[in-house]
C-alpha cells in the first residue's frame, strides 16, 4: 500500500498540471488605469485562467522600472522577461523598428495603414532575429507639438526648449541641424520638466499627452503630424521557449487578440483625444504649406544621412517612403 501511495505521490509531483507556475514580469511606460494597462490586465487574467494558473503576469506599470533603456538592460540580466517598449526604444534591439517614428515621413493615416500592412511583418521578423518575441504592433497615434507659444516656422522653433527622448539620435540631429538645442529627459521626466521651465514644448500623441497630464502645461498644438508613434509588447525568445507549448499558444493567440484590440481602440481614443484638448482650450494652429514642405525636406536631408552611417537600413527605408509615394498617387487619382 505504502508503495502505491508512493508511485502516486510521485506521478502526481511530476504531472504538467503541478509544475510550478511561470510568472512574466513586464515593464511599460503606461500609467495604470489607461486603456493600454486595462486590456493587457484583461489579457493577462485570461492567459492565468487559461493555462490554468501556470503562466501568469506581473506588470509593473507608469515607468516605475525606468525607461526603454533601463527595460531592455533589466530584461538582458533577467530581472525582467519583457517590456512594453515605444518604436524608439525597439530600435535598441533592431534599428529598422525607427523606420516609422522618423519624423516628417506620414502626412496621414491613409498612408501609415499602407505602410503597415506591408512592413509590419518585417518589423516583427526583424525583432524576433535579435532574440525577441513580439505580439503585434499598436497604434501609438501621431505625435503633435505641444508648446506655450504658436509654433508655425522654424523661427518660431528657435526660441523654444523643446523635448527629446533620451537617446533620440533622429531628432537630435534634425533639430541641432536647424540650429535648434533640444533638451533630452527620460519620459518620467516630462511633466516636471514642463513644470520647471527645464522644456516648454513637447511632442506627443493626443492620449499620451492627457494620460500622462502634459497638456495641463501647454496652451498650442501645431497640426501637423511630427511622427507617427507605435509600441509593442516584448519578451525574451527562451523565456518564452521554456513555456510549455500549450501555453506558448494559449500567451501568443491571446496577446496578440489584444493587441490588434488595442491598435484599433487607440486610433478612436486619440480622434476623441483631439477633441478633448481643443474643449480645454489648446489652441490649434497650422504652418503654411510651403513651411511644412520645408519640414519634410530638411527632415529627409538628415534621414538620408544618418541612413548612410547606417544608423537604419537604407533598403528598408527606401522600401517604407516608396509605399508612402504610392499611397499619394492612389489618393490623387481619387
Amino acid at each position: 500500500m505504502f508503495r502505491i501511495m508512493s508511485t502516486l505521490l510521485l506521478l502526481l509531483l511530476l504531472s504538467p498540471s503541478s509544475q510550478a507556475a511561470t510568472t512574466l514580469k513586464i515593464a511599460t511606460l503606461a500609467p495604470d488605469g489607461t486603456n493600454w494597462m486595462k486590456q493587457m490586465r484583461a489579457a493577462a487574467k485570461q492567459i492565468k485562467q487559461q493555462t490554468e494558473g501556470r503562466v501568469k503576469i506581473r506588470f509593473y506599470p507608469g515607468g516605475v522600472m525606468g525607461n526603454d533603456n533601463s527595460v531592455l538592460r533589466k530584461i538582458r540580466i533577467g530581472q525582467l522577461h519583457g517590456g512594453a517598449l515605444t518604436g524608439g526604444g525597439l530600435s535598441i534591439i533592431y534599428k529598422d523598428a525607427h523606420l516609422y517614428t522618423l519624423p516628417f515621413q506620414f502626412r496621414n493615416l491613409e498612408e501609415v495603414d499602407a505602410v503597415r500592412q506591408i512592413m509590419d511583418p518585417q518589423i516583427l521578423k526583424g525583432i524576433k532575429k535579435q532574440g525577441y518575441i513580439s505580439f503585434g504592433l499598436s497604434e501609438g497615434g501621431f505625435a503633435y507639438l505641444l508648446s506655450n507659444s504658436p509654433v508655425t516656422s522654424t523661427n518660431n522653433m528657435k526660441e523654444l526648449r523643446i523635448w527629446i527622448p533620451e537617446g533620440d539620435q533622429v531628432n537630435a540631429s534634425m533639430f541641432q541641424s536647424l540650429g535648434i538645442s533640444p533638451v533630452p529627459l527620460p519620459l518620467t521626466d516630462v511633466l516636471t520638466g514642463l513644470q520647471t521651465g527645464l522644456i516648454d514644448t513637447i511632442a506627443s500623441a493626443p492620449i499620451g499627452a492627457i494620460a500622462l497630464q502634459w497638456h495641463t502645461r501647454v496652451s498650442y498644438l501645431t497640426q501637423v503630424p511630427l511622427a507617427y508613434l507605435y509600441a509593442t509588447l516584448v519578451l525574451k525568445e527562451k523565456t518564452f521557449n521554456k513555456l510549455e507549448k500549450g501555453d506558448q499558444s494559449i500567451l501568443k493567440q491571446i496577446l496578440e487578440t489584444t493587441f490588434d484590440k488595442i491598435d484599433q481602440q487607440n486610433r478612436k481614443d486619440n480622434e476623441q483625444a483631439l477633441l478633448a484638448l481643443k474643449k480645454q482650450g489648446i489652441e490649434f494652429v497650422s504652418p503654411s504649406a510651403s513651411q511644412q514642405q520645408a519640414w519634410e525636406t530638411h527632415a529627409n536631408s538628415t534621414i538620408r544621412k544618418l541612413s548612410d552611417e547606417k544608423v537604419f537600413s537604407k533598403q528598408m527605408l527606401n522600401r517604407m517612403q516608396s509605399l508612402i509615394q504610392q499611397q499619394r498617387q492612389v489618393a490623387v487619382t481619387k
